[in-house]
């Protein structure tokens, strides 16, 4: 099949068209800007890569259209497209039916830290010998690309899902596209959801907080009741998306407490301790067992990343002690505190 992408050379779109090339089918698309590193690594794949939106690139008609979001009405190629009734779909759509439909997916949303969790769990999953596939909107050091189709494996001693592939998708809460303006993350058919944090975002699209609150119970609706919804305890945006209905297992994350009686921390399933305040040593617990994650990072936040990545490789059966040794080892994400200089008196991020 010839697929047609519009909109090519953002992270995602960009990750899509390589996901497309890798299942065989022949792939081209177009942009605004064409530059590296993006056009760098479609081309590398085999894409061809067309910069601007004439609408004699359509010419003949591709078999499918997929029309990224930052598409809209006037654009040559949309209106083309839709006055010729070419086929077409969105990205997200695309993704959810051609790809993930048949995989345990383990979904990764948020406001913030999507990314970095993201990259965590195939981490995990991958050092636990499962070969997940993933699309993540930045670029894993540990893995140097941002989506791979992964496939099933042989060994699956840790596993509960046996019979399928394993997806690890960040799941963005922004539209699909121009005529679906849904989020992203319904489309993905996720049997684990993490939801890290909840909060205003996306000013352009949504109204306010309860907007989107709404679109992250569209997506809790589409879990399944064997499938589970992981997120910190005690956090009102998060808890007023679940007490709107809530049909699958429910697991939380919280700071172990010196007082096990404190609210919301002493009903968590999943609890840390911090061995160093930087976070960069901490301690984590099932309720059954402990095991501990040193590693090069540093925040609090990334120890929450941390936890909830471990809670929901542990839905497909993966122990926390390997889980705990995968994230030991983490390297990172590209262009999220990367060293890329380091002297007797600089230290150089990005």
């Amino acid at each position: 099949m010839h697929i047609h992408i519009l909109g090519i050379c953002g992270t995602f779109m960009g990750s899509l068209a390589q996901l497309a090339k890798q299942l065989g089918h022949q792939v081209s698309g177009c942009d605004a800007n064409v530059y590296p590193p993006m056009s760098t690594q479609l081309e590398l794949a085999g894409i061809n890569l067309i910069e601007g939106f004439d609408p004699s690139q359509l010419e003949p008609a591709p078999d499918l259209i997929i029309v990224g979001n930052a598409m809209s009405r006037g654009n040559l190629c949309v209106e083309y497209m839709l006055d010729h009734g070419l086929a077409y779909t969105s990205g997200p759509q695309w993704l959810g039916e051609n790809l993930l439909r048949d995989q345990h997916v383990l979904s990764v949303s948020g406001t913030h830290g999507k990314t970095t969790t993201s990259s965590m769990l195939a981490k995990i999953l991958d050092y636990a010998g499962l070969n997940p596939g993933f699309l993540i909107g930045g670029v894993p050091s540990d893995f140097g690309l941002s989506a791979r189709l992964g496939g099933k494996t042989e060994s699956k001693t840790e596993s509960k899902a046996e019979g399928s592939g394993y997806f690890v998708v960040e799941a963005d809460e922004y539209d699909s596209a121009f005529f679906d303006k849904r989020s992203k993350f319904v489309h993905y058919h996720s049997n684990t959801l993490v939801i890290n944090n909840l909060e205003f975002d996306h000013a352009d699209i949504f109204e306010n907080l309860a907007a989107i609150q709404k679109q992250f119970h569209h997506l809790v609706r589409t879990i399944p009741s064997t499938g589970s919804v992981i997120y910190p305890a005690g956090v009102e945006s998060i808890q007023q998306v679940v007490d709107q209905g809530c049909w699958s297992q429910i697991q939380t994350l919280a700071e172990q407490s010196s007082d096990e009686s404190t609210a919301n921390k002493s009903a968590a399933q999943w609890r840390y301790r911090l061995l160093q305040s930087d976070g960069s040593s901490f301690e984590v617990s099932d309720g059954d067992n402990n095991a501990e994650v040193n590693w090069q990072h540093t925040g609090l936040h990334n120890v929450l990343n941390g936890v909830a990545a471990i809670a929901a490789a542990a839905t497909v059966g993966i122990s926390l002690q390997t889980a705990c040794a995968a994230l030991s080892e983490f390297v990172g994400v590209k262009r999220r505190m990367e060293v890329i200089h380091e002297d007797s008196r600089v230290t150089g991020l990005r």
